[in-house]
């Protein structure tokens, strides 16, 4: 099965982890004066359903033997990693809680621009994947440089951040899911022909 394949498969997982990405950031705008520990349990739990979803994208792949599994599965154990650790260490104070964060989206940032070269320039919709990335290795420096700039705009800067992160991998998803399906109407068109 080649990489449009086994892509297409794993886009449903993109997919989720967008939606994932979106509905947590939408809680975290609606809902401003989220305290620390809910929003501890809340990123744990977004941290582990998306590094969840980034592995089983991953292991997809592998199973179809692609060669582009590495970054998700790599950016999955980091989620899973992270959510555990807000899980098993609930008293962790704020200004860890944001290193943690941030910590994690430069990592993920940086596995998904991996996926995105892997997927060769301009096929599948592999921009909007790189675009993600690229929007969470800023929104990572910004958050680990400026760690205290109020907890209001943080918490807004990281509802923003993962509302956006979350339509770019939708979108990635919805691209692979068209381009293979164009392919398919154009085999079966071919086919017809002959």
């Amino acid at each position: 099965m080649d990489l449009d394949k086994a892509l297409t498969h794993s886009s449903r997982f993109l997919a989720f982890s967008g939606l994932a990405a979106i509905a947590f950031g939408i809680v975290v705008l609606v809902w401003p004066g989220l305290s620390l520990e809910a929003l501890i349990a809340l990123f744990g739990a977004f941290a582990l359903v998306y590094g969840a979803l980034g592995l089983s994208a991953g292991l997809n792949l592998l199973a179809h033997r692609s060669t582009d599994w590495v970054p998700y599965v790599l950016a999955g154990l980091a989620g899973v990693a992270i959510g555990a650790v807000t899980f098993f260490r609930p008293g962790i104070t704020a200004l860890f809680l944001l290193y943690v964060i941030a910590g994690w989206a430069i990592i993920t940032g940086v596995f998904e621009i991996m996926a995105a070269v892997n997927v060769h320039a301009g096929r599948s919709g592999a921009f909007w994947l790189g675009i993600g990335g690229l929007l969470s290795i800023v929104f990572g420096a910004v958050v680990a440089i400026w760690p205290i700039s109020g907890a209001l705009a943080i918490l807004w800067l990281i509802g923003v951040y993962s509302i956006v992160f979350g339509v770019t991998r939708l979108v990635f998803a919805y691209r692979v899911h068209a381009v293979q399906g164009g392919v398919r109407r154009a085999i079966g068109r071919v086919e017809a022909r002959s």
